[in-house]
């Protein structure tokens, strides 16, 4: 697609190349959730591309185009669905921090954002949000609804902390050294899947460095554009890491996926070389251990029937389908069903469920109805937003089935 873009902006040439790819030949509409729901050319990938275009040629009003980029999840499903290979990510994020430097937002909304830029990433300031929060619910019906929707995602309470120690050494044969990320929201919502997935690699052989004084990995503030923020709390880690390390390993999908782009949140930047290094070593933790070869677990005394959802930063973003499957298929008495449509976004997409809550509670009670078409007794997945999504909507709908981590049922497969 010809363009007239000019900009100084140092990911220019990423934009420009993914809108010269688009041949708007449109395979990207079946893959896109917002288009299925709403059926709205400008909320499908070709129709946002054309409006960014349109922007950054200073031809069409950024106003009049940012309600259709607001509504892109971020899911990546155009991506592998795309026969030209358009780099969407790149475009998007690029265009979303572009854009926040200038945009005008209503004071409520500024506010809301300005909460989770200082609240979310810090697992003690969330965990005294939450406790506010519970007075906030009392003055819920008087509020804007960006707060409405902060408050609505509040989970009634919070698991007590679970620090982990410096170390995990390798049980038997070492067999590799990581260090496991410890993230932010996840610390604070479900401390027990790091527990999980640092006992199970060590259960199969590995030392696991759970370094002090980590930070958020900053993408949950690159998804919605808060470029400056992201880098200034990513920068921590970079050094924290040790240096004789195989992996660095994260069981939030959607972290693994922002920190596969530092390359593009910090170019330019003086750092670059550092946080490349960085994210080269980042791998998903189902990735890591099936690469490694899984220790044969004991497995379940009954049988246990699972569904494996795809978080979409996970198998979109990061292309990793079979990895999770071929874990859980060596748990004896363990048997994988497939969800219909699996591919589709749950809705939660880090913040999506604040930004919009209406699409995100449609597209959660789509997943919820996939889930439980395909009749498991145990739902997993490999990101605590989809966990905590299908949970809310499988509640709604009276269907209390366990919901957890890929990490918690192997580690519980090794205990059984």
């Amino acid at each position: 697609m010809r363009h007239q873009i000019k900009s100084d902006d140092p990911r220019a040439p990423e934009m420009t190349e993914a809108i010269e790819k688009c041949v708007h030949c449109g395979f990207c509409l079946a893959a896109c959730p917002t288009y299925k729901l709403l059926g709205e050319e400008m909320d499908s990938p070709r129709g946002r591309i054309y409006l960014m275009k349109g922007v950054l040629e200073d031809k069409i009003e950024a106003e009049e185009a940012q309600p259709f980029i607001d509504r892109c999840l971020g899911c990546m499903a155009c991506v592998p669905a795309c026969p030209s290979g358009v780099a969407y990510g790149d475009l998007l994020v690029s265009y979303r921090t572009l854009q926040e430097g200038s945009r005008l937002r209503p004071l409520s909304d500024g506010i809301a954002r300005r909460l989770i830029i200082e609240t979310l990433p810090y697992p003690q300031r969330f965990r005294l949000a939450m406790k506010s929060g519970k007075i906030g619910r009392t003055l819920q019906p008087f509020l804007p609804e960006a707060f409405a929707s902060m408050l609505n995602m509040l989970p009634d309470k919070l698991p007590p902390p679970s620090p982990l120690p410096p170390i995990l050494p390798a049980q038997g044969d070492r067999r590799g050294v990581v260090a496991l990320l410890s993230g932010c929201v996840q610390q604070a919502l479900a401390p027990q899947i790091n527990l999980a997935a640092a006992k199970l690699l060590s259960a199969n052989g590995v030392d696991v460095h759970i370094p002090a004084g980590q930070s958020c990995c900053g993408s949950i503030l690159l998804h919605i554009g808060a470029e400056s923020e992201a880098r200034q709390i990513a920068r921590r880690n970079f050094p924290l890491m040790p240096d004789d390390i195989d992996a660095i390993i994260t069981t939030a999908a959607g972290c693994g996926s922002g920190m596969k782009d530092y390359e593009l949140l910090f170019k330019g930047q003086t750092d670059l070389q550092k946080a490349s290094d960085f994210s080269s070593k980042v791998m998903d933790f189902s990735a890591y251990l099936a690469q490694l070869g899984l220790r044969k677990p004991r497995g379940f005394a009954a049988e246990r029937v699972v569904a494996y959802q795809d978080a979409c930063h996970l198998l979109h973003a990061q292309g990793l389908q079979s990895e999770p499957r071929d874990l859980l298929n060596q748990v004896p008495n363990l048997r994988l069903v497939d969800i219909p449509d699996a591919g589709m976004c749950c809705g939660s997409a880090g913040t999506y469920n604040l930004d919009q809550p209406a699409i995100a509670e449609e597209l959660g009670r789509q997943k919820a109805d996939a889930v439980l078409a395909a009749g498991p007794d145990t739902i997993v997945s490999g990101n605590i937003g989809c966990i905590t999504q299908l949970r809310k909507h499988l509640d709604l709908q009276g269907k209390h089935l366990p919901v957890m981590h890929i990490a918690e049922l192997l580690w519980a497969a090794y205990q059984s």
